[in-house]
């Protein structure tokens, strides 16, 4: 069965309702966004969530020495790197580590097996945005990455297409933000139960 991660959490009730609804892991964004979260403030989500429950920090061209203070400081399972973080800086935090691709075209494949980490995730290709862009890619790109390691599957997704997603990837895991708020940070609850009862029925 696929895994869900629910992205951008910024709330406690965003959090718990994510959870009740089977949401294998959530994110917590420490980059600059419209879903940054502080320290303090993720520590206080964190220590609310119920056990068994991935918690994934968010970075973005942060340094190593930051990034590990803040996972300790919250308690976080992973860390996933959506900036221009190189193999070294991966190598340092595997295997609590995810790196983060923006998919323009198949180029993006080549790159992938220069990175020991625990799981690729490939997002689309935003010029201005690393993440949270609303918009999906060519999953048949995705399709052959699979071959790599573990794939997350992002962007663009939705309770409208998440089922052909998975059907047409066979990802290890999804990862939704923007397909199922109601603005940047909110989560649609409605949306967000669909999502993740889509991604749990049996394929």
């Amino acid at each position: 069965m696929v895994r869900v991660k629910i992205c951008g959490i910024t709330n406690l009730e965003d959090a718990l309702a994510a959870t009740q609804w089977g949401a294998d892991a959530l994110g917590f964004v420490f980059a600059p966004s419209s879903r940054q979260v502080t320290l303090k403030h993720a520590q206080s989500l964190i220590a609310q969530l119920p056990p068994f429950v991935l918690k994934v920090g968010v970075f973005v061209d942060s340094n190593l020495a930051m990034v590990q203070q803040v996972m300790s400081a919250c308690g976080l399972d992973v860390a996933q790197l959506h900036g221009s973080e190189n193999p070294d800086f991966c190598q340092a935090l595997f295997p609590r580590v995810i790196k983060s691709f923006r998919v323009k075209d198949e180029s993006t494949l080549a790159l992938l097996p220069q990175y020991k980490v625990s799981a690729y995730l490939l997002d689309s290709y935003h010029p201005h945005l690393m993440g949270g862009s609303g918009q999906s890619f060519n999953w048949d790109i995705a399709k052959q990455a699979t071959q790599y390691g573990p794939i997350i599957l992002s962007g663009g997704l939705g309770p409208d297409n998440v089922r052909q997603a998975i059907s047409k990837v066979t990802p290890y895991a999804v990862d939704v933000s923007s397909g199922v708020e109601r603005s940047p940070g909110k989560k649609d609850h409605r949306k967000m139960r669909a999502f993740l009862r889509l991604c749990k029925e049996e394929n």
